[in-house]
């Protein structure tokens, strides 16, 4: 191929190898033309693109090794994700990546992302794949955010009533039933939440019909599909909200994180459980504030918005896969910085 020169079209003069779509070579015509200065001259000199890459890809390889781990886990084989992942690449660069007044093309489509122009024309003539999602994750989160953040469905010490099955009130809200019916508008029966959410051990029903809560977040320890549609939709997001400060758009999301090496089992212990505690602290004033906001704000023409705030906490014992020590071991040994504030 012929040297790039910034400010001119790109002429593909050579053999190119077809990749997947094809084996051998073959020789392409000249290519269409593409706003290839738009694109250099948004990249930074020689040296620091290459630092700038260098880091990138350090940080794309910590991301993928637990999600190859987990995909390996889940039978998802390398050449599935392939084709997946050049669905991704050419939805992206056609949706997050315009150039503004110009018709996106499929030659542009494939010089940011390297998938094949015949690849690229199959993908954009495909119908988006709708997200899928468990039916009773809309209506039982619903019901907990509310049994939660609701104050006339908590105690005087601030924790969920226990609610009696039925109420002679159907919408009183006085009970299971009638915060089912509040929620649902009759479009599902209050029984199959019940046997539903007890299904995903949530809640439970003692011996004089009072349904206890045993949660305080939609987060079921049984259930895969419900726990898979979380993991995707929370990485999703906080990786959208890293990329995005990464990129220095403003104003930045909150990202933060605490991390210290060296620390016995009782230490991560204790921070264990004072994670959880403050975590969960956390997530409860956070879901009744929005609650009471989404309440406030419904019906209004600026209603349009969502948000998604997350905590997470994470324990390894390093030393014991030492093949992993530079990536697990967040330290500095020449400067001795074993924790940090991020």
């Amino acid at each position: 191929m012929t040297a790039v020169n910034p400010g001119k079209p790109a002429l593909l003069t050579g053999p190119v190898r077809t990749g997947s779509s094809g084996s051998g070579d073959q020789h392409a015509k000249m290519w269409d033309f593409f706003p290839q200065k738009t694109i250099l001259d948004g990249m930074p000199e020689d040296s620091s693109l290459q630092q700038g890459n260098s880091a990138a890809i350090s940080a794309v390889r910590k991301i993928l090794r637990p999600l190859v781990k987990f995909m390996v886990a889940n039978q998802i084989t390398y050449p599935f994700l392939i084709n997946m992942l050049k669905a991704v690449y050419v939805d992206v660069a056609e949706k997050d990546f315009p150039v503004s007044g110009k018709k996106q093309t499929d030659s542009r489509i494939n010089l940011l992302t390297g998938v094949h122009r015949k690849d690229v024309k199959r993908l954009r003539a495909e119908d988006d794949i709708a997200e899928t999602r468990p039916a009773n994750i809309s209506i039982g989160a619903q019901i907990i955010a509310r049994w939660v953040g609701d104050k006339n469905l908590q105690t005087s010490q601030g924790t969920p009533k226990i609610l009696p099955l039925q109420d002679e009130e159907e919408f009183s809200m006085n009970s299971f039933e009638g915060l089912v019916a509040n929620i649902a508008k009759g479009d599902i029966r209050p029984r199959v939440v019940l046997d539903e959410l007890m299904r995903l051990d949530m809640v439970e029903l003692d011996p004089d019909h009072n349904v206890i809560l045993k949660t305080k977040a939609f987060t079921p320890d049984k259930g895969q599909e419900e726990k898979l549609y979380f993991f995707g939709k929370n990485i999703q997001d906080h990786l959208n909200a890293s990329v995005h400060n990464l990129a220095g758009e403003q104003p930045p999301f909150f990202d933060r994180s605490v991390y210290y090496d060296e620390l016995s089992a009782d230490s991560i212990a204790e921070l264990n459980d004072m994670a959880s505690q403050l975590g969960m602290e956390a997530l409860i004033k956070i879901n009744a504030r929005a609650l009471e906001l989404q309440t406030a704000d419904k019906g209004s023409a600026d209603a349009t918005h969502r948000m998604n705030f997350g905590i997470f906490n994470y324990n390894q014992a390093y030393e014991t896969t030492p093949a992993l020590a530079a990536d697990d071991k967040d330290s500095q040994s020449e400067q001795d910085q074993d924790s940090q504030v991020t």
